[in-house]
């Protein structure tokens, strides 16, 4: 049989295929000589075949039946033959295959090899893809290694130790005695590795972190040492000392400085000489000058210290490099909750970074500028965030409008300005604003008794021919219906009143009706509004009459529903049309165990129904809430909030319409469904009135931890006798220090009555990791499920 060909002759012969066809008959063909070759035992050219063969697997062709001429290669005696197969068992062979153990022997006979190139090569395979039962085979070779004045198997042994401890922590006591002297040591690979073990260990046990604190001193000095030595031409790059090990050893020192004092203390000094003299014209100094930010920041430093750290981030901003300054704004966002003043001396160049054009720099931008809004920035901030709202891209008008709204609510400056801005948002970006901006702009203008002839002058003037910003138009056609008469009138004092006419604001709302861009809501909305003004216009309630009877044979049976019932008040209840349609009462946001709670009309004028919204950020939950407040009268529920003057007995109203049944809030006991890491899920409960087998169960996410959980996600599955129902949460990003909550709402329809069970799963990013937790949740109150 002729010699097969070489490997560089075969990677020439690839490179001049002209197809991906032309390739895989090439690779197809030499892959049938290797496996005759195999199966006539061909030891002279075994280690070229399989050679070959990690190339071909390398540009992702199946190279599996090679797995077992690995293992002969590692039992030849020749090193050039190992060097091939011990390649080829990292490449082809893991531990979910059971033929790796077969090379168990070898590998323990390879280490302790007389020759320290043959013991390299069986440690960096152990460290590589051993499993547990290797490693735990294997550990005292590994450990005997690591005390053995050879820099070159020390630092192969100390990473094999890593993986060792990654498979079975229980072994990390046998490497305890060996780390003694590691650190003396003057070879740079050696020291390099040995922090990484060191590391590992401490971040997998508090017992060795606690023990390894009194090497802090030394680490110190390391550091020191690299920071102060001249130039070295076998560690230098770009200038620094072997930057590598300064940031290994940065992170060693974070790991043994948080939440101790005296270690915080010992390492102050050398993070100010680091942050001081490294040189930050290239990028080796910059992620030098990163890991000591981060190292400040975590660990127990002084004022002084930490305030260097954020110059250092603010600096990262001016810098060309995208990367770097998506670094540092990820940084500030994590700090600015504990270092607030500092983090807004570089406000300026934060807001600047929104008009970057990099969509990631400027979506951490935003997060970052709306973590800084406070009441005496409160208007210079808007003013850029709702330019950035007009020119931003649309997977941004979403996250900046709810944010916006977040902080007009807490840091509004005055009502005035806090409608202007509410509205503007609207006008900006309308379809993009979440499901309760509408009644929390509603609550607002009704709250602010003396911005009423204002608020709806505005309104009519902005909705005039534009009809695409549907949220708007909603609370354009509730305040028209509410306050059309301070229209007409020219009652305005803030600004110069406009001349409207009865006819033109009909007009206005007719369009809405009719228009193809208005959805079923925002006609609900408008015909009420129409319904509200046959009380407070006086020359067109013909009209009104017409356009009422017209839709009572409307397609749209929610639009049907209305006009037929006003229909009926117009002719059967006339009397009772003032009292039932007068200007709603000043409205409060109640809370409960759960989200916060408006009463409003949402369109529809008999009824006032409890609308359960997600709250802002910062609301606690307080007391808890009663029934749907009944107008008609006739019902012994406690109302919730100041009503109107009253109205009708019940047995002239009860025949108007059916009464809208909701929650029935009856005091079921709340539950804690997770309590782990620094996250708490509680969950209250609540039953439907409309269907007794439906329980309404809200979550409430919080965090005691000092940083921030974002991307937080919450998934629920229940037994198949149920049916459940996950609703949109009020935010992905749970704040530190239990300083807000996230709420969700969860529908269980249980038909059968059975004992409620619930399997839960979290996800979420917390300090840089991402995290991930399953858990059962059995302990349902009796009353939530019987």
């Amino acid at each position: 049989m002729p010699a097969p060909i070489r490997l560089r002759e075969l990677i020439r012969t690839i490179r001049t295929a002209r197809t991906q066809a032309e390739e895989r008959e090439m690779i197809q063909k030499e892959c049938a000589a290797i496996r005759s070759s195999f199966r006539e035992e061909d030891n002279t050219y075994r280690c070229r075949n399989v050679a070959k063969l990690l190339y071909m697997h390398m540009l992702g062709y199946p190279a599996h039946f090679g797995q077992l001429e690995c293992l002969k290669l590692i039992a030849s005696q020749k090193f050039t033959d190992k060097r091939i197969g011990y390649l080829g068992a990292m490449l082809l062979l893991d531990e979910r295959q059971d033929v790796h153990l077969l090379m168990t022997n070898c590998i323990k006979n390879d280490l302790n090899h007389s020759t320290q190139y043959v013991q390299g090569l069986a440690l960096c395979t152990l460290g590589c893809m051993g499993s547990s039962e290797m490693c735990r085979d294997l550990a005292g070779e590994v450990e005997k290694l690591l005390k053995t004045s050879n820099s070159y198997l020390r630092k192969k042994a100390a990473l094999c130790a890593v993986h060792v401890i990654r498979k079975v922590p229980e072994l990390m006591e046998m490497f305890l005695p060996a780390t003694k002297n590691l650190l003396n040591e003057k070879n740079h690979g050696v020291l390099h590795t040995s922090v990484v073990l060191l590391t590992e260990m401490c971040e997998r046990s508090p017992d060795m972190l606690a023990h390894f604190r009194k090497l802090v001193p030394q680490l110190v000095r390391i550091l020191k040492n690299l920071i102060m030595s001249g130039y070295s031409p076998e560690h230098d790059v770009s200038g620094i000392s072997d930057p590598f090990l300064q940031v290994r050893i940065l992170r060693l020192l974070r790991i043994l400085g948080r939440n101790d004092d005296d270690s915080s203390e010992a390492m102050n000094d050398i993070l100010a000489q680091v942050a001081t003299n490294t040189e930050t014209s290239k990028n080796v100094g910059n992620a030098i000058l990163y890991e000591t930010v981060l190292t400040i920041m975590d660990i127990k430093s002084e004022s002084g210290l930490r305030v260097l750290a954020i110059n250092i981030l603010g600096r990262f901003l001016l810098n060309n490099d995208k990367n770097i300054r998506y670094v540092a704004l990820t940084s500030l966002l994590k700090t600015v909750q504990t270092d607030h003043n500092a983090v807004q001396r570089h406000r300026s160049t934060i807001v600047d970074c929104l008009k970057d054009l990099d969509v990631s720099i400027k979506r951490r931008a935003m997060e970052l500028s709306f973590a800084l809004v406070n009441g005496n920035n409160v208007r210079g901030m808007m003013k850029e965030l709702l330019y950035f709202l007009d020119s931003c891209e649309p997977e941004f008008k979403a996250d900046c409008a709810s944010g916006i709204f977040l902080a007009a609510e807490k840091y509004a400056p005055s009502k005035r300005w806090h409608i202007d801005t509410i509205m503007r948002v609207l006008t900006t970006a309308g379809s993009y604003v979440r499901d309760d901006a509408v009644p929390n702009l509603i609550q607002l203008i009704t709250n602010s008794v003396e911005m009423h002839a204002y608020t709806v002058q505005r309104l009519y003037k902005a909705i005039l021919g534009d009809y695409s910003q549907q949220p708007l138009v909603q609370v354009a056609s509730w305040c028209i219906g509410e306050y059309g008469d301070l229209l007409v009138s020219g009652q305005c004092e803030e600004e110069e009143p406009i001349q409207v006419t009865e006819d033109e604001v009909l007009d206005i709302l007719e369009s809405v009706l009719i228009s193809n861009m208005s959805a079923s809501v925002t006609r609900g909305y408008a015909l009420t509004a129409i319904m509200k003004l046959s009380t407070r216009f006086t020359c067109t309630v013909n009209r009104i009459k017409k356009v009422v009877s017209i839709y009572g044979s409307s397609i749209d049976v929610e639009l049907q529903q209305r006009a037929v019932e006003y229909n009926a008040l117009f002719k059967k209840y006339d009397h009772m049309r003032p009292a039932l349609l007068e200007r709603m009462p000043v409205m409060e946001k109640v809370t409960t165990n759960g989200p916060a709670e408006i009463v409003q009309t949402n369109g529809e004028t008999e009824t006032a129904v409890l609308e359960t919204k997600p709250p802002p950020s910062g609301l606690q939950p307080a007391n808890q809430a009663n029934d749907l407040l009944d107008l008609l009268g006739g019902s012994d529920i406690t109302p919730v909030i100041p009503t109107a003057p009253t109205r009708e007995p019940a047995s002239a109203g009860g025949e108007l319409l059916d009464l809208l049944g909701d929650l029935n809030l009856t005091g079921i006991p709340s539950i804690t469904a997770y309590n782990k890491n620094g996250l708490k899920i509680d969950f209250t409960f609540e039953r439907s009135n409309t269907n007794p087998s439906v329980t309404v169960i809200t979550i409430q996410a919080s965090n005691s931890t000092e940083l921030d959980m974002t991307d937080f996600v919450f998934q629920a599955a229940v037994p198949k006798t149920f049916q459940l129902q996950l609703l949109s949460p009020s935010s992905s990003v749970i704040p530190a220090f239990n300083s807000g909550t996230i709420t969700q709402v969860i529908k269980v329809l249980n038909p059968q009555k059975q004992q409620l069970r619930m399997r839960i799963k979290l996800t979420y990013n917390h300090k840089g990791s991402a995290m991930q937790d399953l858990a059962e949740v059995n302990n349902f109150p009796p009353q939530s499920w019987q």
